[in-house]
């Protein structure tokens, strides 16, 4: 037996040399809230059974990964991954699934929203019904999405219908936060995985490769008790990122690729705000004014649609958007002087064709653009 350790109630031990059965992985970012008490709740979910907590932690400002740290001094069960410098709820949970050597792994978020008194029943049923993969449904008869608002239950059951087209797996929760797989079949397809957005079991459920044999069990989403949500609406967002990954993401970067997207939208800003303004002349601006004035819109309008779409994972807020934009503008002037620089040395020093050298030239100063900003912009670790 194990005693009462600063808040943590320890339930009874399985002996020192008693097989792993399951391994629970908790991603957590700013948890401290919910840390003790998810682990008395895991302990209790599985009470008798031999099993392991793994809470992976992206670094947590509110010191997280030193409670869950206190927790396993006295409780060699609770383990702590800390992650530094690098973030995202799919990759942490990937890390945690290949740091356990027990042949099952479930995946519980760490805002206590998910029913952990469903494990024992998910474990149960893969091994009886000798599947890979046991997700904890939503949709099913029994399961429910709690106080969800009608807005944000749309557009997860159109992210859910999407999601069933993606993978052609027979799942009513394709997009389901809650699941458990066996770690033989998860590290079989490992090098396949993207690492991105939040929905792992999606990113599972696409890799190229045979279909995982799959089971469901119903479950109620919970009411986040403590902390703040991290996923609103940014389900369909995750969806589009993964999409990208999946297909054009195999060859260029991902976030590249939404980057370049939001900078070709920038273009269409930039000349509808220069034709307006110039108007062949006829207009109220000067041809220089114009391009200064439709420049700085186009940058800015580029800083804000990429900190809502290809940055949607690491949105910046308050005051740290105005430190972000003067970083993108930055970086956009010096991207901007790369283009100009490559694009007349290749025309005028290698005889390229025009519309070459600009190409050349866009490319280079979309990549330091890119690179830059991701860097210092949107490096919130």
């Amino acid at each position: 037996m194990q005693g009462e350790a600063r808040g943590v109630t320890a339930s009874t031990e399985t002996s020192a040399d008693a097989a792993l059965e399951i391994a629970v992985v908790v991603p957590t970012y700013n948890e401290c809230a919910n840390a003790r008490a998810l682990t008395n709740l895991l302990h209790k979910a599985l009470a008798g059974r031999s099993y392991e907590i793994i809470f992976v932690d992206d670094n947590s400002p509110d010191g997280t990964a030193d409670i869950v740290r206190e927790m396993g001094q006295c409780d060699r069960r609770v383990r702590c991954v800390q992650r530094v410098g690098r973030r995202g709820l799919s990759s942490a949970v990937i890390e945690g699934m290949l740091a356990t050597a027990a042949p099952v792994v479930a995946v519980v978020d760490g805002d206590m929203q998910h029913d952990e008194t469903k494990l024992g029943e998910m474990l149960d049923k893969l091994w009886a019904e000798d599947v890979e993969l046991v997700v904890g449904s939503r949709y099913m008869e029994g399961g429910g999405f709690g106080d969800w608002s009608a807005k944000r239950r749309k557009m997860s059951e159109f992210a859910t219908l999407m999601a069933k087209r993606l993978t052609g797996v027979a799942l009513s929760d394709p997009m389901s936060g809650f699941f458990m797989v066996r770690t033989s079949s998860l590290r079989a397809r490992i090098n396949e995985l993207t690492g991105v957005g939040y929905k792992i079991l999606l990113d599972i459920l696409s890799a190229p490769g045979n279909q995982m044999s799959v089971a469901e069990v119903p479950y109620e989403f919970r009411t986040r008790e403590a902390g703040e949500s991290k996923l609103d609406n940014k389900v369909l967002l995750e969806f589009v990122e993964l999409l990208i990954a999946r297909t054009v993401g195999k060859y260029v970067p991902t976030k590249f690729v939404m980057f370049g997207m939001v900078g070709a939208l920038g273009v269409v800003v930039h000349m509808f705000v220069l034709a307006g303004l110039f108007q062949n002349g006829n207009g109220v601006a000067s041809f220089a004014v114009a391009q200064g004035v439709a420049t700085i819109v186009a940058m800015t309008a580029n800083f804000f649609v990429n900190n809502f779409f290809t940055y949607f994972d690491r949105q910046l807020h308050g005051w740290a958007m105005l430190r972000g934009w003067f970083s993108f503008a930055l970086a956009s002037m010096v991207g901007a002087v790369a283009n100009l620089g490559i694009s007349v040395y290749l025309f005028e020093t290698w005889d390229a064709v025009w519309f070459v050298s600009g190409i050349a030239g866009i490319i280079v100063g979309a990549a330091w653009n890119y690179a830059v900003t991701a860097l210092y912009t949107w490096n919130n670790t």
